[in-house]
Parts: C-alpha cells; structure tokens; sequence
C-alpha cells in the first residue's frame, strides 16, 4: 500500500479492510507464536496489556513509534538485543575465537586443500606457479574442487556485466562459467567499471616517503606552514620586525610572459628579489644557519629578476587581511606562468608530523597570531578556472563510514541520488600509501557526480592528499572533514578537534584551496560542546578561504547522535553566510516531508540537505523525495533491494570465498541500521522520526517480521539468504553503534 498524501494519518479501519486482517484473539496468539519462532522475541501473556495504553501523542512526545496495536508484541517492553560477539554456524553459541587461534587457524587453513594457489586456479595448469614447488599453497586442481562448497544460486555477477571473471575455479558461481581460458587476458581483482585504483608503483613511492607534491609544498612554504621553515621564520620575524611595523611592500610572485627570454637563477641564503625597484626577502629565502636543508628554487622559463614586462603582485601589510584575495599561480601550464620548483631530495627525511607541528596547538611563526597570514602570499589557482558545482536541490547521499562503500552508492544512485561521496579516509593513511585507505576512493562509473571525504589535523597532512588525489583520482570535489565526534579522531587533533582551534582550521582550509583545481567543500557540526556553537563565527570567512560549499550538521560533537537536530541553527548558518557560498544542510531527514520543510520554508537560504542514516534506515528516501510520497515498500521490494547490494558487492570484493564473506560482513553491518525501519503500514502516524524508538512488533508477513527484529542471529539468517550458510566460527559484532536512542556513553 502506498500512502500518496504525505501526513495524512493512516487510521486502523482503513488499513485492517484494505489488508482484511483477522482479529481474534486465536489468531493473533498464532501471529504471536509465529513472530517468537522467527524473531527470537520474548512473549508474555496476553493479557498483559489490559492497561490503558497511552495516546498516540503521549507515545510521539516520548520519542516513541506509535505503531497500530494489532502489531504490537508485548505493550510498553521493549527487547533489547545484545551488540556483542555474534557467532554462528554450525557451532552457533560457541564462544569466539582468541586472536591467536584465529591466527593459528588461518595458517592451518593456508597450508589446506580449500586454499588453492591464484595462478593454479587461473591457468588450471601448476606448472604456470612461478614459486614451483616452495609455494606454500596448493595445486591439485582435483583435491580443490572435491572440498569446495556448493556454488550460490545465480549467475556470475562479472558475467551477468559482460566481462570475464577473475577468480575462475575459486568462484562461487563457477557452475555458470562458460569458459575459464579468458581469466589470463584480466588483470585480477580490477573491475572495469571501477576508477581510482591505486597504481603499485605509487603505492611503493608512498611506502618509501618519496611522494612529489611541489604545488602543496610551494604552498605551505609560502605561508610559512612547512618544516624547518616554520621554525626558522620565527626567526626572521624577529629579524624583520622593524620593516613589517614601516609597512614595507612586498612582493608576492612574478607571472613571465612566455616569451622565451628569460633567465634562470638559483638563489642563495642571502637572496633578494628585486620588482619595481622594491626589495624584499623571499619566503623561500634560506638563512645561512641551516643551508643545506631547505630547498632551493628556481622559474621554470621565467627571469628570477622581473623585468618591465614581467607582472607583479604587491601587498604591504597594511593591506594584508583576512579575506583578501591575491591571484598567484605556482603550478606550471602551457601559458608560461612562473612555477616555483623543488628539489625532493633536499627535504629532510621526510615530512615526519612531529617535525612540522610538534606543539598540540597551532605552532605561530611570531608572537602576533597573524603573522603567518601577513607576512606569506595567499596562493591560489586562480589563473585556472575552478569547476564549479550546483549543489542546488539535489539529493546529496552522505558520506558514510563504514556502510557508504561502493555498492551501498550504487544502489542509492539506482534508487534516485544525485551527487555521493565517499567513506572518509585519513590523510596519514593515505600519504603511507595504505591500500584499505585507498580503496575508500574508488568511483563506479554510474556516479557521474562523485566527491571523496579526507581527514586530517594538519596543514601539511591535508595539502598534500588533496593534491595527490586531484593528480591520482577522478574526483568532482574533495570534502574536507571538520565534524567526526570519533574519540581516535579527535584526539589525534582531526575531526572536531579543529572546532575548537580556529587558526589551524584557517591554515588547513587555505592551504588545501589553494592547490585544488576541483571544488573544496566542508563538513562541520555546530560546535564542540553542547550549547557553544561556534560555527556562525567563521562560516562568513569560509568563501574567501577557498572554500566553495559547507555542510552544516545540526549537532555538536558533545551531542554526537543524540537529541534532534537543531535547524533553526542551520539556518542562521545560511543566513550568515555569503551569497556566493552554498550551505548544505544535514540531520534527521527521514520523509520527503523532511526535504520540503527545510528546504521551502520561508526565508530558507539552504542549498540543499544531505541525507546521512536516513538512507541506511530506508535508502529509498531518494525515490520519495522525488516522487514526493510516503512509499509502503513491502519486505519483497526491500529483499530484492538487499540483492542488489549483494551483486553490487560481490562485484566489487570478489565472488570466491574470501568476497563472499567480505560482502556478508557489510551487508550485517547495513541490516544493524536497516532494522530500525517501521513500515508506513505499521504506524498510527507518519512519517517516521529518526530518534523514534521501536516496540517489539511483528510485521504482515514472516519476512517483514524477520527485517524487523533486533537479534543479530536473524540479521545472519537474511544474509543466508543471498549468500548462503555462514562458515564455521563465524562472528559478527557491530561496528557502530550511533542510534540517536543509544545511551549516554554514545552520545
């Protein structure tokens, strides 16, 4: 049944004639009775619930989900399910495994007939092993094939694509295969549909610390944000402090015609560059204390001593604030722009964090907090016309830790999302070249506007991924994220951490802005703790930062997910903000009501909203939205949606043994959420809020029920479903636990 009127109230007439349910008291103990052996629920006697029952506005008023009586389970208890170690199998109540014996078991396994060495199972021929006989995996074709479990039902999800599959033999569709000669020709693992693959040899340069970033390091050079520099300008300030209180101007950067005539200079510790007949120390300047370790510079086809066709860019400190906008370009294109050029090999060791932030707080150049901005350019591509974004009344999709992976995108770009985003992932990792970081950024081709979140606490950490990325990726916008309430990320000085140290938050946006060509956009929460928002102060600032749109979440770090999203602070947000910059909001969207609301109210000044769990509660919200109704979905329609995710996964983890298990475990993961979903059929009012807590409820059929329940070991029952039985030993235990009605610890 889809209710097409968006609050209308669905009364329990209308729905008991239209689903002509029985309601005597033999068949609703026989619904009971089925609801207990599906759902693991407790029952009580029926005549329990003789009690006046509370008003459907008394159970709103506590945050609790009016569902129709005739659904309910047991009145006003609700079953708690345990979030720890789940395991199952065919020894379901064993206790887990230690991590030794898990070790020791993998090993064992290792050494076992199931694990069949890659390219035996390829080639089908053991002479092609390039390890021969001291490989530790096995090559009987026949042994392999004996002990591997039954295939899954379906077709090969590489096949049903057009493309051959790569795990030939060790598929867990190899009854479908046609035709096992054409695995060679692939490179494994690669899907081709699939972008941002990190190359091998990036990832070795990234292992060895000799990644190339000359636009982030020219940056953070010219503020003063890198290294040794950061210190020695300490010095200089000292040094300079005479010229900088006259008001001296000075130079900014040289733009040489391509002309051809130019000169090339390498400069010296003591070096000065002379334009229009001012003179001025370069920030690039070496003191003669430390030669040897900063890097020199040169102009690539561009005269070190501008000459009267050279363009010049001057700014005397009295003209240096916050909001000022200077045009430099440090990169090199085919218009002979100067490029500032660095010699990799005279950077001390590395980049090692320790060395360029050491202090917890923002480490200052000077005793003035505003130095580093006053006394460094501001460099930004300017010259290259940025791409723009118009975020306006699309459906933004997220960025989801954990269950926002591919797949989870490809079925809400199916199901009627217009713009996604990827998983964060930490700037550290991705720097260190960590594969699992990596994978974070892969893009489907279905996502035609796709962004990726990034993660970090410093200037240099930051600058540096997203230059990387830009040159690695195919990326549409780089988010930046500013409001992760995560413990491990926020004490490592990341996340919302940078709330609370406005400066650094200043230096990471500027430097990051100014090496991108693609949109920076941000993610924030109103403030650290609860009832000191902050955000209002500098989203007026963030335009002239770099920064092309801000995501406003309407909780501090303090509430994480609890209480109701304050939108009356989201929009004053957009109100403060200027006109060129694009405020998106964010929390508590369930219905498309939700949509309209924050979007169509008067004097609204949103861009748009972006929608977080309410799309892995019930990630046909995009199609609400769009068809402007409360959809009805019914468990059949949702299992086939969950198939869909399944194939998605297996496409993208791998369809042997080993991605089968991968695609389960986030498939477990995205029904820990999912759960939470009541059907519009169920409930006295709609729609549904997403702080509501559920009662125990039965649904109108065994399946619907079975979505329903709070029992892990029924989530693993739905997965044995679309993936067949679970292996021995299997333990599932939830990664998150950011219910808006979790406990204090939570929120």
């Amino acid at each position: 049944m889809n209710s097409g009127n968006g609050g209308d109230l669905i009364t329990v007439m209308e729905f008991s004639q239209q689903q002509e349910f029985v309601s005597s008291a033999e068949d609703m103990e026989g619904r009971k009775a089925q609801a207990d052996g599906i759902g693991d629920v407790e029952m009580k006697d029926a005549n329990v619930g003789q009690e006046v029952s509370p008003t459907v506005e008394e159970l709103v008023a506590k945050a609790r989900a009016p569902v129709k009586k005739e659904f309910l389970v047991t009145a006003g208890v609700r079953v708690l399910s345990s979030h720890g170690g789940v395991t199952a199998g065919p020894e379901r109540g064993a206790p887990p495994l230690s991590k030794r014996q898990m070790k020791k078991s993998r090993n064992q396994a290792k050494k076992s007939a199931k694990s069949i060495c890659a390219m035996v199972a390829k080639t089908m021929d053991p002479s092609k092993c390039p390890y021969g006989d001291k490989c530790l995996f096995n090559h009987n074709v026949e042994v392999y094939l004996e002990q591997k479990p039954p295939d899954l039902p379906g077709n090969c999800p590489s096949l049903e694509i057009g493309e051959p599959c790569s795990y030939s033999i060790t598929c867990r569709f190899a009854g479908t295969h046609k035709n096992f000669s054409e695995v060679e020709k692939k490179p494994p693992n690669v899907p081709t549909n699939e972008r941002n693959i990190l190359r091998k040899d990036l990832q070795k340069l990234l292992w060895k610390n000799k990644g190339q970033y000359p636009r982030a390091d020219a940056q953070l050079r010219a503020m003063g944000l890198m290294g040794k520099a950061f210190k020695l300008n300490s010095a200089q300030d000292e040094e300079m402090k005479g010229l900088a209180d006259e008001g001296i101007t000075r130079p900014i950067t040289v733009d040489a015609e391509a002309n051809g005539d130019s000169e090339s200079h390498t400069k010296d510790s003591s070096s000065t560059l002379e334009v229009n007949g001012d003179e001025a120390l370069l920030p690039t300047s070496v003191t003669s204390s430390h030669p040897s370790k900063r890097p020199k510079t040169s102009t690539n086809g561009t005269a070190a001593e501008a000459t009267g066709d050279s363009k010049s860019c001057l700014l005397s400190e009295g003209e240096c604030k916050t909001g000022s906008v200077m045009v430099v370009d440090l990169a090199t294109n085919a218009s002979g722009v100067a490029t500032a050029e660095f010699e990799p090999e005279l950077e001390p060791e590395g980049l090692v964090p320790d060395q360029l932030l050491q202090d917890k707080e923002t480490v200052k150049p000077s005793a003035n907090k505003d130095s580093w901005r006053r006394s460094y350019f501001e460099a930004k591509l300017s010259p290259r016309e940025k791409k723009l974004i118009d975020f306006r009344d699309k459906l933004y999709l997220a960025p989801l830790t954990t269950v926002g992976n591919l797949p989870f995108r490809r079925v809400c770009k199916n199901l009627g999302a217009d713009i996604t985003c990827g998983e964060m992932a930490m700037c550290r990792n991705l720097l260190q070249g960590a594969a699992s970081e990596w994978a974070l950024l892969r893009r489907h081709s279905s996502e035609d506007i796709f962004g990726v979140q990034i993660c970090g606490g410093f200037p240099d950490h930051v600058a540096r991924t997203a230059e990387l990325i830009e040159r690695e990726c195919e990326v549409d916008f780089i988010d930046v994220n500013i409001g992760c309430p995560i413990d491990l990320v926020v004490n490592s000085g990341a996340g919302s951490c940078l709330l609370t140290k406005p400066q650094r938050l200043e230096q990471i946006v500027r430097a990051t802005a100014g090496v991108m060509e693609s949109p920076l956009t941000l993610k924030l929460r109103m403030g650290y703790y609860e009832g000191r928002n902050c955000a209002h102060s500098f989203i007026p600032d963030l335009y002239d930062w770099g920064v092309s749109a801000v995501t406003v979440h309407g909780r501090t770090r303090q509430q994480r997910y609890s209480k109701v999203a304050n939108w009356d602070y989201i929009n004053e947000c957009a109100s403060a903000a200027p006109e060129k910059l694009q405020v998106i909001g964010n929390g508590d969207i369930m219905a498309y009501t939700d949509w309209d609301e924050h979007l169509r109210m008067s004097g609204s000044k949103l861009t748009t909203c972006m929608i977080a769990r309410g799309a892995l509660m019930k990630p046909w919200l995009f199609t609400e939205i769009k068809e402007g109704r409360h959809w009805d979905i019914s468990s059949g329609e949702r299992l086939d949606i969950l198939r869909q995710y399944v194939n998605a996964g297996l496409t993208h983890w791998g369809s042997d043994d080993k991605g089968v298990e991968v695609t389960r475990k986030f498939l477990l993961e995205w029904l820990s959420y999912m759960h939470r979903y009541i059907p519009v059929g169920l409930l006295e009012v709609v729609p549904q809020r997403l702080n509501w807590r559920p009662p125990s409820y039965f649904g109108r059929n065994d399946l619907e029920s079975l979505m329903a329940s709070e029992s892990a070991l029924d989530w693993i029952r739905i997965s044995e479903m679309l993936l067949g039985p679970v292996p021995p030993h299997f333990v599932f235990q939830p990664k998150h636990k950011s219910n808006a009605y979790d406990r204090a610890e939570n929120g």
